[in-house]
């Protein structure tokens, strides 16, 4: 009789078994979530949306959308308490194996930029599942602070990806950003480090990220989740480091013309990218202050 959270949570809790068709309502709602947010196996449109949308709305995509979603998503669990429900941390930790997987191997196998950052998404909130399933005191500060390291980190290679493409074409091939540290070192450094962040590497906001929710996995006995999170890490690093050294390889010649941003967008762009880096390394080299903010946002 009602769509509010309050009140769903009241009827839930009030009895100490769930019906069949409240177990279908969560079921369905869980599908149409996992939809929202592209997780194995709803994720068929990801890659091809990503690729598809110009630059701007697949960052878009990337980070409000599936952040809002996934906001949501905490926030009715934790509403209804649907944790307590054994078969649906089992379907969860189905999916959230599966994200982490599937996305990180077809990320393997792509050329072009945009189909990588939608593949390596999938797989990104496949970790962010295991933090989300374990329902303890640090899921909600894991789950937070990893979706602002990811916004983070997506806004700035996705803002390369923009600052870099034609009025035609965005720049998604590989191939476009070989050399590119050659031409134009800033832009090069910056990409880096977005993508070390998304790897997960040390120094980074993404490091201390994937560290929080698995610590929050391990905390409540998520070993496999978290085993198959560390490994699947590993096979993200590949195809982020192939993007780095494609940057830093030499340049034989000029496969692509670039496009020639107007002075003043370059400089603006450059400067909020740059800012965007340091904050990810800030928050990789000292990330308590802001960790101990958003615990007190939380509570």
């Amino acid at each position: 009789g009602s769509m509010e959270f309050p009140v769903l949570a009241e009827k839930l809790n009030s009895s100490t078994t769930f019906s069949p068709l409240i177990l279908t309502g969560l079921g369905m709602m869980l599908v149409g979530i996992g939809f929202k947010l592209a997780v194995v196996p709803f994720h068929l449109w990801a890659a091809d949306v990503y690729q598809g949308a110009p630059a701007p709305i697949t960052a878009f995509i990337a980070t409000a959308s599936k952040g809002g979603v996934f906001a949501v998503l905490l926030r009715f669990f934790t509403e209804i308490d649907g944790f307590r429900l054994e078969v649906m941390l089992i379907v969860l930790s189905v999916i959230a194996i599966a994200s982490m997987i599937i996305g990180n191997l077809l990320a393997l196998q792509q050329k072009n930029v945009k189909r990588i950052l939608a593949y390596s998404s999938i797989a990104h909130l496949g970790y962010l599942l295991v933090a989300f399933m374990a329902a303890n005191i640090m899921s909600t500060p894991a789950v937070s602070f990893y979706l602002v390291t990811y916004f983070l980190s997506s806004l700035t290679a996705f803002g390369i990806v923009t600052l870099l493409s034609k009025k035609e074409s965005d720049a998604e091939d590989i191939e476009t950003y070989r050399g590119l540290f050659w031409r134009k070192p800033l832009l090069a450094w910056i990409f880096t480090g977005s993508l070390l962040s998304l790897a997960g590497i040390p120094l980074t906001a993404g490091f201390i990220g994937k560290f929080y929710i698995l610590s929050a996995g391990l905390r409540n006995g998520f070993w496999v989740s978290s085993l198959v999170l560390v490994l699947s890490s590993v096979i993200g690093l590949y195809y982020y480091l192939r993007i780095i050294t494609t940057m830093f390889s030499e340049q034989k010649e000029q496969i692509v013309e670039e496009r020639r941003a107007h002075p003043v967008f370059y400089l603006f762009s450059s400067i909020t990218l740059s800012v965007l880096t340091l904050l990810i390394v800030w928050f990789g080299v000292y990330p308590a202050q802001f960790i101990g903010f958003m615990e007190q946002l939380i509570r």
